[in-house]
């Protein structure tokens, strides 16, 4: 149910968290509500990126055309960062190959000085 633009005064702000910033920009408007994001400098560019947050919440009751701040997922440019789950990195080989294992801790190569 989105209001009309001549409705009510109060409305209430819709659920944004998981949309795409398209359809968020396009629900926000159904409801009356503007979308800000300070996270975003070409906010309105944005098409793909996925809102993660967003404050006020869902279902509190605003003037008509009041500001709703909204943050998006940091994808992989933009740091790595965002929510979600976050998995242990396990360490990556080193980049000189094969290493030789000694037998013992501190040992010498065999024919190297010792």
């Amino acid at each position: 149910m989105t209001p009309e633009s001549a409705g009510p005064p109060e409305v209430r702000v819709p659920r944004l968290v998981g949309l795409m910033a398209a359809d968020a920009r396009s629900r926000a408007a159904g409801y009356g509500v503007r979308l800000v994001a300070g996270d975003r400098p070409r906010f309105h560019e944005l098409v793909v990126d996925y809102v993660v947050r967003q404050y006020p919440a869902p279902g509190t009751e605003v003037p008509r055309d009041a500001a709703v701040t909204v943050w998006f997922d940091a994808g992989p440019g933009d740091g790595g960062g965002g929510a979600g789950v976050r998995e242990p990195r396990l360490p990556e080989p080193s980049d000189g190959g094969l290493r030789r294992e000694l037998d013992e801790p501190g040992q010498t190569e065999a024919g190297v000085g010792g």
